[in-house]
């Protein structure tokens, strides 16, 4: 049982990792070290994922939005994310306008994965990132945004769709990209002090 290839990350994964984040190889071999000791089992659980992304926020409660991003990168629906569905995570969820991060939000957004977002799954999302941003900074919040369902209301607006109308994929992209304002509502991002 001595032997350490299942220590070390595998050139496979590496190379496509690099190529599809902006992490250096050690940085992501790093990433790898510390996955290892906080995941022995090569697996990150929904709860772990939770505890890892909370880290990010500490002044929020990140759980219910942790979750989301959880389901919408666990591609294979085995109730565990694997290392490199893990790093593709992190790498999604940190910032960048490209349209595979948009990809990815649209898959954030439709809750039950049928391929189509409705209203209320919006709401549902707006509801876990309201969670994300800690209370000082909601009573800044302009006045068309300063609840959930406002939020909602306002980035459904953009998509110009009926309230029981749903939203493709495309659509979403397309309207997320014409609007400035619709790519800030869709996330949720720290302000920088």
């Amino acid at each position: 049982m001595g032997n350490t290839t299942s220590s070390a990350l595998s050139k496979e994964i590496l190379e496509d990792l690099k190529l599809n984040t902006k992490f250096t190889e050690t940085e992501i071999c790093q990433w790898y070290e510390n996955f290892q000791k906080q995941c022995p089992s090569g697996r990150v659980t929904p709860e772990e994922f939770e505890q890892i992304y909370s880290r990010f926020f500490p002044d929020s409660d990140a759980k219910s939005y942790a979750r989301h991003v959880f389901r919408s990168f666990d591609t294979n629906d085995d109730g565990t994310l694997d290392f490199k569905e893990y790093i593709i995570a992190l790498h999604m969820t940190s910032t960048g306008k490209t349209t595979r991060k948009l990809e990815w939000a649209f898959s954030l957004f439709d809750v039950d994965k049928n391929g189509y977002i409705s209203k209320s799954e919006v709401t549902e999302i707006c509801q876990a990132i309201f969670k994300l941003i800690p209370k000082e900074e909601q009573s800044r919040l302009p006045e068309d945004e300063n609840t959930p369902e406002k939020r909602a209301n306002k980035l459904w607006a953009y998509f110009e769709k009926k309230d029981n109308e749903r939203l493709a994929e495309g659509e979403f992209i397309t309207g997320v990209i014409e609007n400035e304002n619709a790519m800030r509502l869709i996330h949720y991002e720290p302000i920088k002090e």
